[in-house]
């Protein structure tokens, strides 16, 4: 899955747009629940030296929350790593540059968006 399909799925999924908060990255967005404006997903372009990755040049990285029991079974599946610039232990990255299969991407949204819905 790539950046834009990734927004395409968000958008028709939960109905959220990307909001772009940092004018120092401006590839760089989070993305809201409308009710309680929590983060469910946040995406960073990430040098891939700065990951660990092989190559040149920079990656998008897609964190999702997961908790640190459910995010310990996903890590080592390609395109999954270590949340950048998110706890760690209760945040997992996902590289948007097709290493990860998209059923996975689009699990992980899912999971992200439930467990920080917060009560209704």
């Amino acid at each position: 899955m790539n950046k834009e399909e990734l927004l395409q799925y968000t958008l028709d999924t939960y109905g959220a747009e990307p909001e772009y908060l940092w004018q120092k990255y401006p590839d760089s967005f989070v993305l809201r629940h409308a009710n309680n404006r929590k983060w469910f997903a946040v995406v960073l372009d990430v040098d891939r030296r700065r990951l660990g990755l092989a190559g040149e040049g920079a990656v998008y990285v897609l964190d999702v929350k997961c908790g640190p029991i459910l995010g310990g079974s996903f890590l080592g599946a390609p395109g999954v790593v270590p949340a950048w610039h998110m706890n760690k232990s209760q945040w997992l990255g996902v590289l948007l540059d097709g290493s990860a299969e998209d059923d996975l991407v689009r699990q992980l949204l899912d999971i992200s968006y439930d467990m920080t819905k917060g009560r209704i």
